[in-house]
């Protein structure tokens, strides 16, 4: 498929941005991706595809920069997925977490409003923004409940993108997004945790996962999956925010089980539980989305179940750590 449309990607070298990015390249698009400043030696999900992208340098805070690359590049879409992302970063730095996921928007809106001709916009949202529902699972109207700083922010942003669509007319969404995961999530993430341990103990470097709170669920999908939402958004007649999630909550020894069986292993006998690690008070819900509306209006569905996707991540590391057992040899 071919398209003369151009689409700019905030975020672009992370995991969202990253598949997003290749599926637009597959639509035709010409893409520009914002990266951080000094990201250059960081860029592992977007190697394949530097050669067919434009790359600008600017932090998500640096509103002013990525608006003069918006009107430099008229993209027709623009996708922000730059936040901070990481639930105990939120607590670490709360005001960078409200600067980054809600007065940043309320600038970038700003900054697109003053366009000739504003792209359609596309802001990643998050379950978070729901904290403590009363009713469960969520959808578009479950009220919103957040409890920490990541989920407020989110929930500003949420709140400005429904205010700009109303009064200035702009094309603009949130999509909020369930956990997704893939072999591109960072390693601080407790799933990348598990299924690099799960990989390690297969080839005999390590021999534990410690793991805290094994009994909190989360609702688990595939990034790409989710990144694909993201782009129906944009390609609707009218804007909307949409909950995007699987509906189907798993436990985090769940994950973990599902792991060490992908790997040959048992988990029982790798597994130390340390109550430190623990979930601290302050912390979201076990949280599982309604993506009802999602499926109806966009035609949007998981492509990647559970258990395969679970797979994918431990295959990953198992190759990454075989290659680099071998370049240590």
């Amino acid at each position: 498929m071919t398209t003369s449309r151009t689409a700019l990607v905030i975020g672009a070298a992370g995991q969202d941005g990253s598949y997003l990015t290749e599926l637009l390249l597959g639509q035709g698009y010409a893409v520009v991706g914002v990266v951080r400043g000094g990201e250059a030696t960081r860029l592992t999900n977007l190697e394949h595809v530097l050669d067919s992208i434009r790359l600008v340098t600017a932090d998500l805070a640096d509103t002013d920069t990525i608006i003069d690359a918006v009107a430099t590049y008229e993209p027709d879409e623009l996708y922000n997925f730059a936040s901070v992302s990481f639930g105990p970063d939120a607590w670490d730095d709360p005001v960078r977490t409200v600067e980054l996921g809600g007065l940043a928007i309320a600038r970038l809106l700003e900054g697109l409003r003053s366009l000739r001709a504003a792209p359609r916009f596309f802001q990643a949202s998050s379950s978070w923004v729901f904290g403590r529902p009363t009713r469960s699972p969520q959808n578009e109207q479950t009220p919103y409940a957040p409890v920490e700083p990541y989920g407020a922010a989110k929930a500003l942003g949420d709140f400005l993108i429904r205010g700009y669509r109303e009064r200035h007319d702009l094309f603009a969404c949130s999509g909020l997004f369930y956990n997704h995961e893939s072999p591109r999530r960072p390693e601080r993430f407790v799933t990348r945790k598990i299924t690099r341990a799960a990989a390690s103990i297969a080839l005999g470097l390590s021999n534990q996962l410690v793991l805290g709170d094994v009994e909190a669920r989360r609702d688990w999908g595939f990034a790409a999956d989710y990144a694909l939402a993201a782009w129906l958004m944009l390609q609707a007649d009218e804007p909307a925010d949409f909950v995007v999630a699987t509906g189907r909550p798993r436990t985090v020894r769940q994950f973990a089980e599902a792991a060490f069986e992908a790997a040959g292993l048992e988990l029982e006998r790798h597994l130390v539980l340390d109550p430190s690690l623990s979930r601290a008070r302050g912390q979201v819900a076990d949280l599982v989305g309604d993506s009802s509306a999602a499926r109806s209006a966009l035609g949007w569905s998981p492509t990647v179940a559970f258990d395969e996707l679970v797979r994918l991540m431990v295959d990953s590391d198992l190759s990454s750590l075989s290659g680099e057992t071998r370049s240590s040899a």
